[in-house]
């Protein structure tokens, strides 16, 4: 049965919360509240919550600006740094107008070389990301997280407590929750959703300012969708795919388009997307919070990690929790990390969980979307 949607409005308003932020920003901006800009799920937004800051995910996922980055980056570099430089250069991200400070982090070659060409046109405090996930590490990062602290008390003068620090941990673990709580709904079969429906939802809310208002929003429209579906309307019975690999977002939307056009459903985002920058809580009750706060993030399982037991830990549970039929992991074209991780990811899939694995490399144009219809209509028609 196909879903009758009585909620379709919802899911549109996440899907134009980008756009409706950019209007938001200014506001912000004129009440004289600091903005801090950030590109990564590795970025501690507690520590800029308890300073008072909106934290706000910044432009990088469009091609429109990569023809102006080429003029000083190399053609061959990954489209989602050629993106974010791009919109940053040419002011065509609001979001990065009126930041007072970008968040960088050294997650890859190409962003941290990146990030020393936009320092000389914006203010950029640089965090310096272990890439291994040892108790050692957890001290580094918690090192860099107070640096941050005393960094943005400095800029924007004000005071930075313990306290603030922990109840803007709680706020943020309860609109994390929310969301993971929402797109736990993908483990019904049928689903309750498409997921589209429930990408507009994870990505709009990297929008929103208010986290203590995004988790009271989430939370009814999960309750909302699962009465739809107790009701016995659904999303019709198709083929499950999980996804993994690099972000998703803005034109890299057209996987997801492309597997739910040709029979598919999306069920999970262990991307960036969402396990990755949701799944995971802050021990709010730790005795140090920084250490608490350092501890969460660094185990992401993000693939700049050496060794990254823990993308193949979310895997496995995700693949089983949500009763997936095939993986689709998602490389971006330079992505050097993620691409050599893919033939570890393969195995993994075929051999330990039993199930079919596609990889698909891409970039921000839409020059593949045929070739890649073709690929997905053919892995989804083989499940």
């Amino acid at each position: 049965m196909q879903l009758v949607q009585e909620l379709p409005e919802i899911f549109e308003s996440f899907a134009e919360q980008r756009k409706k932020s950019f209007l938001m920003v200014k506001e912000w901006k004129d009440q004289g509240k600091p903005i801090v800009g950030s590109y990564c799920t590795y970025f501690p937004k507690e520590i800029a919550m308890a300073a008072g800051a909106a934290s706000v995910s910044l432009c990088s996922t469009s091609d429109e600006t990569i023809a102006e980055a080429e003029k000083d980056l190399p053609k061959n570099l990954c489209p989602l740094i050629k993106s974010s430089y791009g919109f940053a250069k040419t002011d065509k991200c609001p979001f990065f107008y009126f930041s007072d400070v970008v968040v960088g982090e050294s997650t890859c070659d190409g962003k941290k070389k990146m990030y020393e060409l936009m320092s000389e046109f914006k203010d950029v405090f640089f965090l310096r990301l272990p890439h291994e996930q040892t108790e050692a590490a957890v001290q580094l990062y918690r090192n860099e997280i107070i640096r941050l602290k005393d960094y943005l008390s400095e800029k924007f003068q004000v005071e930075i407590t313990d306290e603030m620090v922990r109840e803007a941990t709680r706020v943020n673990n309860r609109a994390n929750q929310a969301l993971k709580d929402f797109y736990g709904l993908m483990k019904h079969d049928p689903t309750p959703i498409s997921g589209y429906d429930v990408f507009k939802v994870l990505y709009g809310s990297t929008f929103k300012f208010d986290r203590a208002a995004l988790a009271e929003e989430v939370i009814a429209l999960k309750q909302k969708t699962e009465e739809e579906y107790k009701a016995g309307k659904h999303f019709e019975k198709r083929p499950r795919i999980l996804i993994t690999g690099c972000p998703i977002g803005g034109a890299t939307e057209k996987v997801i388009r492309a597997v739910e056009e040709n029979g598919g459903v999306v069920v999970g985002y262990e991307n960036c997307t969402g396990e990755k920058a949701i799944g995971i809580q802050v021990d709010e009750n730790a005795e140090d919070i920084y250490e608490a706060i350092s501890r969460r993030y660094l185990a992401i399982g993000c693939s700049v990690m050496t060794p990254n037991h823990n993308r193949f830990k979310s895997l496995d549970e995700m693949i089983t929790e949500y009763h997936a039929d095939g993986v689709l992991d998602m490389t971006l074209q330079a992505c050097h990390t993620y691409a050599i991780e893919t033939n570890k990811i393969r195995r993994f899939v075929n051999e330990e969980k039993g199930i079919p694995y596609l990889n698909v490399e891409t970039d921000y144009s839409q020059s593949d979307v045929g070739q890649l219809n073709t690929r997905v209509a053919a892995f989804i028609e083989m499940l």
